[in-house]
């Protein structure tokens, strides 16, 4: 046998292994229930007069074309307002933005359907339509107002993560007990804070500990009698970061039953963007001068100038091996039944590598494979751990 004939048999060899291989990883992606807890295009599109119905290329991460293509089957949509919403404003602006994804449904009911719990989850599935919950992002959308909490629920709320970055009368943030710099109340929950999440366990709405203060999260964990979600939180010892969750805390989600789903921000993901977006910060220095003296939030300066300057942008990004790494981490600490997916799409300026919107979920599953996971294990990580939690926080 010729050495050039041997080599053309090799290649096929490979090419056919790899296109198995590929074939391998859709067809477990498309046979697993995949979930993911965490997407802000609904907040931006309320803001910003868009419409997930439409292509949204280019302009948004996610619409409900692109969540087709990603084998996305259950999303839950966050409903967010940050901090300049508050009393008399924030309730209001959290009922707008349901009301827009209730339309959205009732505009394309061929493609997507809201659903509260793990029968709808079913329902919504066998008919191949995207099944869409709804998580409130930070408890200061309440008003400190119980009734409002039970508003929020029968509209269809199935989690409300207890603070964003700014704390409540009733909850400090991971940003403020970091900071040092809330003085309004202790640090922690309050009795209030407690009595709400006594009232969530009861109603059957997940609470959700992402985002909030190391304090307010061991008070919870010791207050909650059903399993907790982290909707979009990644891992301390990784990333040292105030949102990322150090090993005690995973471990602790881990004996609650719950689930801590892998945030996909660079940021969190990666210890060594920071110094990269700083230096680019500082190459745009007039601009971002400019644009923070103007008032707006560090977050939307980093977004606008992301989006300004895509090429720069793209070359600050975390690999896709560290979202693996992350969700590695977690198994080998508590085990697969306690790791899911919560992308924060649309809520971040940096996704990883190739993971450029919410038509790339298949990544991830090829990417789990290659390290070696069970198909079983992949399963639960894509979307299972999540609805064993829903079920376990589901009214008897």
């Amino acid at each position: 046998m010729s050495k050039l004939f041997s080599r053309l048999l090799t290649a096929a060899a490979l090419a056919s292994g790899l296109q198995a291989h590929a074939q391998d990883y859709l067809k477990l992606h498309e046979r697993a229930i995949v979930v993911d807890t965490h997407n802000d295009v609904l907040s931006e599109a309320t803001l910003k007069g868009l419409d997930i119905g439409t292509d949204l290329t280019g302009r948004a991460m996610s619409d409900l074309a692109r969540f087709k293509k990603g084998g996305v089957d259950v999303q839950v949509f966050s409903i967010f307002c940050d901090d300049q919403f508050g009393v008399g404003s924030a309730f209001r602006q959290a009922n707008r933005e349901i009301d827009s994804l209730y339309a959205i449904a009732a505009r394309n009911p061929d493609k997507m359907e809201i659903v509260t719990n793990t029968a709808g989850i079913e329902h919504a599935v066998k008919h191949h339509k995207l099944a869409a919950m709804i998580g409130v992002e930070g408890g200061h959308m309440i008003e400190d107002d119980m009734d409002k909490l039970d508003s929020f629920y029968k509209r269809g709320v199935r989690y409300m993560t207890l603070t964003w970055n700014n704390s409540t009368p009733w909850a400090t943030s991971a940003m403020d007990e970091t900071a040092h710099t809330w003085t309004v109340t202790p640090y922690g929950l309050t009795e209030k804070g407690k009595a709400i999440v006594r009232h969530m366990n009861e109603l059957g709405m997940l609470v959700d500990l992402s985002h909030v203060g190391e304090k307010t999260f061991w008070d919870a964990i010791h207050t909650t009698t059903k399993p907790v979600i982290c909707s979009h939180s990644s891992v301390y010892a990784i990333c040292p970061v105030p949102r990322n969750l150090k090993d005690d805390q995973i471990k602790a989600v881990g004996a609650n039953g719950g689930v801590i789903q892998v945030n996909f921000y660079s940021g969190f993901l990666d210890s060594n963007y920071a110094p990269r977006v700083k230096r680019f910060l500082a190459w745009h220095k007039t601009e971002f001068d400019s644009l923070t003296t103007s008032g707006a939030p560090q977050y939307a300066v980093n977004e606008y100038l992301s989006k300004k300057y895509p090429r720069e942008a793209d070359s600050l990004r975390a690999p896709l091996s560290l979202l693996i790494d992350h969700i590695d981490y977690i198994v080998k600490l508590i085990g697969p039944d306690h790791v899911g997916l919560g992308s924060d799409f649309d809520g971040i300026e940096s996704p990883p590598q190739q993971l450029d919107d919410v038509s790339t979920y298949p990544l991830i599953t090829r990417e789990l494979l290659k390290r070696g996971y069970k198909p079983a294990d992949i399963e639960k990580i894509l979307g299972g751990n999540f609805i064993r939690v829903l079920k376990a926080n589901e009214q008897k």
